[in-house]
């Protein structure tokens, strides 16, 4: 017989269960939002090319072009796309927290480089060289392609993260993780962090990059609310982002917007309080132009982020003026590379589609290409077999036919790489593609 101690135990474990299950209950935790008709017809919009068991069909939505059609030819005969059923496909929360919180498989060896900045900041570099041992970071053949990985705005990086920097070392590429500053163990040495879309410090480091393997192809990936980093970056530096190709999984299209409407309470709290971790082992740094206190009594991302870039002591603005420096599509017009945005209908962290895509970039700009799943959750597209993730593949797919359409190309135009007396081929220092392959 249980005592009285024992039968209130018992009733907290049942109630905390009953709290769970009524959390991950299929649309319980999604941002509010009727789904109207026009919604539903939009998400038919697009070319149906690829069917995940379990998972729905896929739709690729973009502007019709060479690249276009050579995209959907290469993604829709890749047999990696296809696979195993995902057990509980209508639970965008269990297939997040599956892709969030797996342990990568095997555990990668990783290498830092800091990399100090003109106002004498530091990022860190985490070159992943294989569960082998090898020694040094950057690993792979001079000509191997260089893959750059950027975590989500908080500067987590997630088992998903890395076991999709796994595959592309399996795979020949070179990947390295970009930390912003005090992030993931990164020293903060200024008095200063990271606005969500200011790509100076990613500017930094690409061309860093760049120095380092002057001859090797760079490619960019982020994962999450990551995104309006690299899509910032994109816009800004238009044919000079020294990119062959970029990749978003998951992302935050409009920063703005998405602060404002907040998160479900079950991501948008641990998120925080990951954030005010990190936060608070610079406060003495940050005191001389942040009220701490303010900070890490923060209730919400919008109250941090408004705090910690708009309320300083030194340069405080207004939350508009800061959106108007920051939101990741502000040049998206001048984006020169291809990009590929993955996203699921049912993410519960960005938001309804019908709000939440920006689809008539898709529809006129020649290099943006939308991927989008019915199903996936956030940065989660499980499947059957452990750290499996069938949106990984894909990018690394459409990764592989950026590669090959650039080659076709210039076979067909008669357009051979300048050549060093006598030597080798050589890459011209900025890659620049032509409109024409995008139209």
């Amino acid at each position: 017989m249980l005592s009285p101690e024992g039968l209130v135990a018992a009733a907290a474990v049942l109630m905390g269960l009953g709290l769970l299950a009524w959390c991950l209950w299929p649309r319980r935790l999604e941002v509010p939002g009727d789904v109207g008709e026009e919604e539903e017809e939009e998400e038919e919009e697009g070319i149906p090319f690829m069917v995940e068991e379990g998972s729905g069909q896929c739709r690729l939505l973009c502007k019709p072009s060479a690249l276009a059609q050579h995209l959907v030819r290469s993604l829709g005969r890749s047999a990696a796309l296809r696979g195993g059923r995902w057990p509980w496909p209508r639970w965008p929360q269990l297939q997040m927290l599956w892709q969030l919180l797996q342990p990568p498989e095997p555990e990668p060896v990783v290498a830092r480089e800091l990399l100090q900045l003109p106002d004498a900041g530091l990022v860190a570099l985490d070159w992943l060289v294989g569960p082998w041992g090898a020694a040094g970071g950057g690993g792979g053949g001079v000509s191997s392609p260089v893959l750059l990985l950027i975590p989500n705005a908080a500067g987590k990086v997630t088992g998903g993260l890395l076991q999709l920097g796994l595959r592309a070392l399996e795979r020949g590429f070179i990947p390295v993780i970009f930390n912003r500053r005090g992030h993931n163990g990164c020293p903060l040495t200024t008095p200063r962090l990271q606005p969500f879309g200011d790509p100076g410090d990613l500017r930094e480091a690409v061309t860093y990059l760049r120095c380092r393997h002057p001859s090797a192809s760079l490619l960019a990936v982020s994962e999450g609310s990551g995104s309006g980093l690299l899509l910032a970056y994109l816009g800004e530096s238009g044919s000079s982002s020294r990119l062959l190709a970029a990749a978003c999984l998951s992302p935050i299209f409009r920063g703005r917007d998405w602060f404002e409407a907040g998160m479900p309470w079950l991501y948008e709290w641990p998120l925080l309080l990951h954030l005010k971790q990190g936060l608070s082992r610079y406060t003495g740094a940050l005191a001389e132009v942040v009220d701490m206190d303010r900070l890490l009594g923060s209730r919400s991302l919008r109250e941090l982020e408004e705090t910690l870039f708009c309320r300083t002591r030194s340069r405080p603005t207004s939350w508009e003026s800061y959106w108007e420096r920051n939101e990741p599509l502000r040049d998206a017009d001048e984006a020169a590379v291809p990009v590929l945005c993955l996203c699921s209908a049912d993410d519960p962290v960005r938001g309804p589609p019908a709000r939440s895509l920006p689809r008539e970039l898709f529809r006129s700009s020649p290099f943006f290409f939308l991927l989008l799943s019915p199903l996936g959750g956030h940065c989660g597209f499980p499947r059957r077999g452990a750290g499996r993730c069938w949106a990984h593949e894909a990018v690394l797919e459409y990764f592989r036919a950026m590669g090959e359409f650039l080659r076709t190309e210039e076979r067909r135009k008669g357009q051979p790489r300048p050549r060093r007396w006598g030597g080798s081929p050589v890459e011209p220092p900025v890659f620049t593609w032509q409109r024409s392959y995008t139209r």
